[in-house]
């Protein structure tokens, strides 16, 4: 079985990138040129970077995570608890950017 070649395109990569996420400090970030994921739980930081690099056509620097863990919420006098989140946080190399708004 062949290996893909480097930047093309995997079905793995739409597993890996699940959504943008767009909040205020997202926004921030994009000033140092760097955008914000929701990404897989068990993506690794190569992983992200080949995907992100992949569907962009972008280069990306560095990958910085985070796994937000899910709370514990109530819900008519019932707990239960949010799923887990992991977020990436994308550094891109200079004048490059992804634009959010847009689908892959």
């Amino acid at each position: 079985m062949a290996k893909p070649q480097k930047g093309a395109i995997d079905n793995r990569h739409y597993d890996v990138i699940v959504a943008p996420h767009i909040t205020e400090k997202a926004t921030l970030l994009s000033e140092q040129n760097a955008v914000v994921f929701r990404v897989a739980n068990d993506a690794t930081k190569p992983e992200i970077k080949a995907a992100v690099e992949a569907l962009f056509s972008v280069k990306v620097l560095g990958v910085n995570t985070i796994v937000q863990k899910g709370k514990t919420k109530k819900w008519k006098g019932t707990p239960y608890t949010k799923s887990d989140v992991k977020k990436a946080i994308v550094t891109l190399a200079d004048g490059q950017s992804i634009d959010v708004t847009t689908g892959v």
